[in-house]
């Protein structure tokens, strides 16, 4: 289900040391207390026991590589500001509202895609080449599990590291197209004052009014970020799939998802049917903690890389 990307290394040179979250890191990752023990061991026995896992990765597991995430209290981006992602609608409707998105996504970008994987991008790398990683899924938009090395991928929601031509579908590299809007801005720039979940950055709409978007050089179309907006639907084909590898699994953990979106949500509903165990590791409450089994509240990057594999 993933396009070969070479502007994404297969693995990126990360030490162990990432666990370790740095001060500038930190703001973004949610306040938890020290991890219970008991519900450790019974998320050591609940992998242990696994065979063919199915994991689900969201926002969570990427604030520890300094990605901020929407809904988390206090840090996520809801909590810190009232601006709200781009709608699916907006983005196809308005030239404005794409020339604003991306201006704000250009300045963004530099940032934003020098991100790298984290302890538990690393850990659950290490789990698929250990096979007990059947088949993993992340709702997240930033190439981290890419980066890190994860083969057994499908990105829910798309990438930002990819853009595509709404007329003639074309996919592009992220990169490239960055170097396209250098070439249409000379000398054009902006400061941003804070980062989104998808790299967007927020500035005054007096500060994009000059700046200059280009369309597609295949066939002159509108090109948009190869990711789901908000207001969007995931492809059936990729739902479809996804199904699919969920009925090839004995067992499901969610990671750094509260699930509150549907796209996510809909493979606990349907792994609950299924009567597979569920863990859950989250900082916080999530939609599905009726269907769970065992939940640890503490960061992912703390958890998945104590736990040991048979």
């Amino acid at each position: 289900m993933l396009l070969p990307w070479r502007s994404l290394p297969p693995h990126v040179a990360v030490g162990r040391c990432a666990s370790t979250i740095q001060a500038s890191v930190q703001r973004f990752v949610p306040a938890s207390g020290s991890i219970d023990s008991s519900a450790l061991e019974q998320l050591q026995a609940f992998v242990s026991q696994a065979s063919r896992l199915f994991v689900i990765s969201g926002a969570g597991l990427s604030t520890e590589s300094g990605i901020p995430d929407y809904r988390s209290e206090g840090v996520g981006l809801y909590a810190r500001t009232n601006r709200r992602p781009m709608q699916h609608s907006e983005f196809v409707r308005s030239a404005k509202s794409r020339q604003r998105y991306w201006a704000r996504n250009y300045v963004g970008w530099p940032q934003f895609s020098s991100h790298q994987p984290n302890s538990a991008h690393l850990a659950l790398r290490d789990w698929e080449e250990k096979g007990k990683l059947h088949w993993l899924v992340t709702q997240n938009v930033d190439a981290l599990h890419l980066k890190a090395g994860q083969q057994r991928l499908t990105e829910l929601h798309g990438s930002t590291h990819r853009v595509v031509c709404l007329d003639c579908g074309q996919l592009t590299p992220r990169a490239e197209l960055q170097k396209r809007f250098t070439a249409l801005n000379p000398g054009w720039e902006a400061s941003a004052c804070a980062v989104a979940p998808d790299g967007d950055v927020f500035l005054e709409d007096e500060q994009v009014l000059n700046f200059r978007v280009p369309a597609c050089d295949a066939c002159g179309g509108v090109l948009k970020p190869e990711v789901t907006f908000f207001g969007d639907v995931v492809n059936r084909t990729t739902v479809h799939f996804l199904y699919n590898k969920l009925a090839e699994s004995d067992a499901v953990l969610v990671a750094g998802s509260s699930l509150q979106v549907f796209s996510g949500y809909r493979f606990l509903l349907a792994a609950s049917e299924r009567k597979l165990p569920i863990a859950m590791v989250n900082i916080g409450p999530t939609r599905a903690d009726h269907l769970t089994d065992i939940r640890v509240s503490a960061r992912c990057g703390e958890v998945l890389p104590a736990i040991q594999l048979n």
